[in-house]
């Protein structure tokens, strides 16, 4: 039987072989309509393009996000041949015939033999799903299905209704209620999802028009548009397979790249160089047919692309990774791309932790591009669907039907009513905000804990309850998890002031550093684990890769890039190389990380708080010596830590033995199937004793609301305790702690800022919006255990900032200038200008500070290091009065 050419109308006589289908973007496929007779035989396909027949309009999100190939037949079914030359319809319409339209359709499909009045069956092309079926129960899904908090309307009837209110187009549907509500149909949207979602499509947008009757389908600007999640368990990247192409599909990990928006060709508008007629032409399995001939002259060849008259529409290709936490000892993290289409394009960004839905898909590889010959190997992708951030989903136990989708901003100061808070979240379409809305019952828990008193101990009580002791450095941790107020006066001609707040944890190894790290990763929104040792600098920033599939040099961030706005955890922090140690400095303090490479200038955000640890260089705290000796870590990167904790191993009995008792008790619980960080009684020591603990779920979510909803300001009596605070910590340096008539410094207006910080992140912990005394008092005392422990002198024992700022206290400074004047005046009473061997003048000086301390009779018996006398040395050659020769080994003076 012939078939009717690519264009134009068939003929009365070949209405019974009228096939309809729509021509879909690049990489997907729309589905289609057949008319069977009663042999059941499929006609051959013919393409209508008559004027008489309604039109459908499609959103272009949903052509483009979820369609098969034109001709492909879904997975388990082989369309006929003919299906491949079978459909030229301008892409992102849906022609779809009208009621009489369809009754011609029917008629002409009988036989000879068929039964004049059986009506007409319709099926899916390459299925055997009846459209009119499929169609109704869908319609009967969405009128029929209700939830528990609202029984009174179906939930998807009340998501319309809020819908049609904010004038939004897309329609988040829960697989899981599809499959409560009709098991069958369930299975047939996963094995199906191109051909269902569109009749998904169809039959909301008649639900619409049927409960609006004043907004026809023409008058609105878009099409409603729906969006299929929760697929139930989420696929593992190392296990789909080809059994499951073309079928729905749900995967989680982290992004760590998406492409800069591509226009993607869905329409080609011709001219004719001639007679200037024009004629649209469809992509059809991502390839433009350029008419061979005008229509109208009939000259050949004639027709030229106007590239400003083509549809497009907007593409993003993202690349997903394997979550860490789901990677298997001994193996590389799997990823796969991702092709998001319309308004899932920018939806999320590098770092962002997601459960994406979609389409699993495989194209060919083209040998080479300008030929048609493809390999044998596929590349597999998913077309997108729906996107849903789970960067919280460690953070909170909220089912997944709740915290789908964020409220639009001028709704989140309040929550919903109980009877509107399930459609809100169905009627709203994807968000880039990666926090999730709690519920209004969890809010409201949430702030029931924020009025309990002692609420800041229970807190520190509840962060890793596993490990014993260690309060002021949890307290100092759940700090830094809550963060301070975000300060931007950039606009006034100011600067911005970062929020977060950097731990540092030093000292000796098993006292449960890596442990706290890691426990502050699983629960921080979005952080990276990694060590030191195995960082380099372009890891821990952003490095420059080829693309392998453009063949173009892309940017890949690095683990501070992807944690922003989030917590990086940094072990062995003191065996970075010192190109990762340069770094540093911009990312901690400024925030920022500037890239020049490869013809990319770029400047990356690095709004991460940094929660690092440091081993001693010789394995052991040696208390005789600074900070900045005992962990080799330049001062300048040391002086951006908000709080530095040193963490020792101090011999006690008591201490031990509650510690032992403590660790066996763990091993107790696990083997009674209990787990302990999830055991409201646990009792981790001190004062705290009494106090229930909170669940993970419940710290998180406590963490994430203070997180989002409050921001803290300064009072004018804690603004006034700050100013105090600050003025007694600078008068400790002119009090007792000068020597050789040098004052010390013991605070720097870097730690006025952390003040800051640390006091409005008390302040968060509480639930308060106004940071008052108590706030300041406990900033002033972690400050105290903590960074001035830190920049203690262990030669004067007083407190001396110049440690973390210059690497040496004021007393180091006049020790190094007393021994320069000395060196200085041995070589004067020595005859002619040398040279002079070094070791020689040391030990000559040494001899002098032994007899001086004999002679004196103070019993000081301190040696003259050797690095003392080089920085004496140094001195003495910057003031030009020395010179170093053979490699430093001889000295020389300059004038006599």
């Amino acid at each position: 039987m012939p078939t009717s050419p690519g264009h134009g109308g068939g003929s009365a006589s070949d209405a019974s072989q009228l096939r309809l289908s729509s021509v879909p973007l690049s990489g997907t496929e729309a589905w289609a309509l057949s008319s069977a007779g009663p042999s059941g035989r499929r006609p051959a396909a013919v393409t209508p393009h008559g004027t008489s027949s309604a039109v459908v309009s499609a959103t272009p999100a949903r052509l483009s996000s979820g369609r098969r190939e034109l001709g492909e037949a879904p997975f388990g079914a082989r369309a006929p041949a003919a299906a491949a030359s079978a459909a030229s319809l301008t892409p992102r319409v849906l022609h779809m015939p009208s009621e009489s339209e369809l009754s011609v359709i029917a008629g002409g499909a009988r036989g000879p033999s068929s039964d004049e009045g059986a009506a007409p069956t319709r099926v899916l092309w390459g299925t055997d799903l009846s459209v009119d079926e499929v169609h109704a129960r869908l319609l009967a899904f969405l009128r029929e299905y209700r939830d528990t908090e609202d029984t009174t309307v179906a939930l998807y009837t009340r998501a319309l209704y809020r819908l049609h209110e904010t004038e939004s187009y897309t329609l988040n549907v829960d697989l899981q209620h599809l499959r409560a509500h009709d098991a069958d149909l369930y299975k047939k949207a996963v094995r199906y999802p191109s051909d269902v979602i569109n009749l998904f499509d169809l039959a909301v947008n008649n639900l619409y028009t049927e409960m609006f009757p004043g907004t026809a389908a023409d008058e609105r600007p878009q099409r409603l548009l729906v969006r299929v999640y929760h697929l139930g368990a989420c696929h593992s990247l190392r296990t789909l397979e080809p059994a499951q192409l073309d079928q729905l599909a749900s995967l989680q990990g982290m992004v760590i790249r998406s492409s800069h928006v591509i226009p993607d060709l869905v329409d080609a508008f011709y001219r004719c160089v001639h007679c200037q007629h024009t004629t649209h032409v469809p992509v059809e399995h991502g390839r433009i047919q350029e008419p061979p001939s005008c229509a109208r002259c009939g000259l050949k060849s004639a027709y030229q692309l106007v590239h400003n008259r083509c549809g497009f529409s907007d593409k993003q290709v993202v690349r997903l990774q394997e979550a860490p936490e789901h990677v298997p000892q001994g193996e590389t993290p799997a990823s796969i791309t991702l092709v998001t289409y319309e308004d899932m394009v920018d939806a999320v960004k590098p770092g962002d932790r997601i459960e994406v839905t979609g389409i699993y898909r495989a194209a060919p590889i083209r040998l080479n591009p300008r030929m048609r010959n493809v390999r044998s190997v596929y590349r597999t992708y998913l077309d997108v669907v729906h996107i849903k951030h789970s960067d919280r989903r460690r953070l909170t136990d909220v089912p997944d039907a709740t915290d789908v989708d964020a409220l639009p901003p001028a709704e989140t100061a309040e929550a919903p009513a109980a009877s509107s808070s399930a459609a809100t979240e169905y009627a709203n379409p994807p968000e880039s905000n990666p926090l999730p809305e709690l519920t209004a019952s969890m809010q409201a828990h949430i702030r029931q804990l924020a009025a309990q008193p002692h609420i800041y101990e229970r807190l520190v009580a509840s962060l890793a309850p596993s490990i014993w002791g260690m309060e002021d450095v949890k307290r100092g941790v759940l700090l830094q998890l809550f963060g301070g107020t975000k300060k931007d006066f950039s606009e006034a001609g100011g600067t911005r002031f970062r929020s977060e707040i950097n731990v540092l944890l030093v000292g000796d190894p098993g006292v449960s550093k890596s442990q706290l790290l890691g426990y502050v990763h699983r629960i921080a929104p979005r952080g990276i684990y990694t060590s030191g040792r195995g960082s380099s600098a372009v890891g821990l920033t952003a490095y420059v890769t080829r693309d392998p599939d453009t063949r173009e040099m892309v940017l890949e961030s690095g683990a501070l890039v992807l944690s922003d706005r989030g917590i990086c955890c940094i072990d062995e922090f003191d065996k970075m190389s010192e190109q990762s140690r340069t770094i540093m400095h911009e990312a901690m303090e400024q925030q920022t990380i500037s890239i020049a490479k490869a013809g990319i200038i770029a400047t990356l955000n690095a709004r991460t708080a940094v929660l690092a640890a440091a081993n001693p260089v010789e394995s052991r705290y040696n208390p005789r010596l600074s900070v900045i000796d005992n962990i080799q870590m330049p001062p300048t990167l040391l002086s951006r830590f908000d709080l530095i904790y040193l963490v020792l191993d101090k011999p006690s009995a008591d201490e031990d033995r509650r510690l032992a008792r403590h660790i066996v008790s763990l091993f107790y619980d696990r083997e009674d199937g209990h787990d302990s960080d999830a055991n409201d009684a646990v009792v981790v020591g001190g004062s705290d004793e009494s106090l229930p603990l909170m669940d993970l779920p419940t710290l998180a979510a406590y963490i994430s609301y203070a997180r989002e909803h409050v921001h803290p300001r300064l009072s004018a009596a804690a603004s006034e305790r700050l100013i105090s605070g600050y003025l007694d910590m600078r008068r400790l340096g002119s009090a007792g702690a000068s020597f050789g008539g040098q004052k010390t410094i013991t605070a720097t207006p870097r730690q006025l800022e952390a003040l800051v910080r640390l006091s409005e992140a008390h302040a968060k912990a509480r639930l308060s919006e106004t940071v008052e005394l108590a706030d300041v008092d406990e900033a002033l005392r972690l400050m105290r255990v903590a960074t001035q422990q830190a920049a203690t002198d262990p030669v004067t024992g007083t407190i001396d900032m110049d440690l973390l700022a210059t690497g040496r206290s004021a007393a180091s400074r006049a020790r190094i200038t007393e021994l320069a004047r000395s060196v200085w005046e041995l070589l004067q009473a020595r005859d002619g200008l040398g040279p002079f061997r070094k070791h020689a003048l040391l030990h000559e000086l040494r001899q002098q500070a032994a007899a001086a301390a004999a002679g004196s009779g103070s019993g000081d018996t301190s040696d003259i290091s050797e690095q003392d006398f080089d920085d004496a040395l140094r001195r003495l050659q910057d003031e030009e009065r020395v010179r170093l020769q053979a490699g430093g080994s001889s000295i020389v003076k300059v004038r006599g």
